[in-house]
């Protein structure tokens, strides 16, 4: 039964994690109903993010490398420091220092209060009605050469909401990035390049911890529904990217308020515990 949980798990990892849906919400949510289930736990969602973030850089390749090869190369001056794929690599560095702080300080909170099913139907709604907002009245005139330190860093923090289920990593940071006035797929597409650093940390950091420690799922079963969530999110990033460059976000608002309202009428009638 763990190993069936798991691949489900794993696949719908990889189909929520890139939508503005929140994958830990849906992971949180789904561990309630499956048989013989609980809520999976954080470090099961952070280690199966690995698989999801390696779609990333699969798919982002190209993009990495170059960025990662110019930052380094600016360092020594090969590369003018204002190389637009060299300002990239600083602005990814500074927008993931509030997730990491923010993470460390909030560790306890995030793997036990934040994941009552309480809070996680009302930043559905919550943050659904922002996105909603924000893709309306967002200017969507901005590119990523006119992202700056200053943007940088609200994405950061927009990232690091995304700590709390429900909130969404895509979703906090894209959000912000409408409401600066950035178009939808610059948003995505620094969102994206943004997760790397603080998924990998997290993911590897909660791998570390979790030797010798209990956990919801084994080794096995946690390594599979990371392999799953890798392939679904491949596939999942490409039809995103290509959605957003030609439609609204409105149909995530809808579900995400959906799915939030259901949940309160479920928490509320006693058919699933809050925590």
């Amino acid at each position: 039964m763990d190993f069936l949980n798991a691949v489900i798990l794993g696949f719908v990892q990889g189909l929520t994690e890139f939508l503005p849906i929140s994958s830990s919400a849906h992971l949180r949510i789904l561990g309630e109903f499956l048989p013989g289930a609980s809520d999976p736990g954080a470090a099961f969602t952070a280690i199966t993010q690995l698989g999801t973030e390696t779609a990333v850089v699969v798919f982002f390749w190209r993009d990495i490398v170059r960025i990662i090869s110019r930052w380094a190369r600016s360092l020594t001056g090969r590369v003018p420091r204002n190389d637009p794929d060299a300002r990239m690599g600083w602005l990814i560095i500074v927008g993931s220092i509030p997730i990491v702080i923010l993470g460390y300080v909030f560790q306890d909170a995030i793997e036990t209060t934040l994941r009552s099913l309480w809070i996680v139907a009302f930043t559905l709604i919550g943050f659904g009605i922002l996105l909603g907002i924000a893709d309306r009245v967002g200017a969507k005139n901005r590119r990523l050469k006119d992202l700056t330190v200053g943007h940088g860093i609200v994405f950061g923090l927009a990232q690091a909401l995304a700590l709390i289920p429900g909130v969404s990593r895509s979703g906090g940071t894209i959000t912000a990035g409408l409401f600066m006035g950035y178009e939808r797929r610059a948003a995505a597409r620094y969102s994206f390049l943004l997760a790397i650093p603080a998924v990998f940390g997290s993911g590897l950091f909660q791998v570390a911890k979790s030797f010798g420690e209990p956990t919801v799922y084994g080794p096995l079963e946690t390594a599979i529904a990371t392999l799953i969530a890798f392939i679904v999110g491949l596939v999942v990033i490409a039809f995103f990217m290509s959605y957003i460059s030609r439609r609204s976000f409105l149909p995530f608002v809808i579900y995400r308020i959906a799915l939030g309202a259901v949940l309160i009428v479920l928490l509320a009638a006693g058919v699933i515990p809050a925590n």
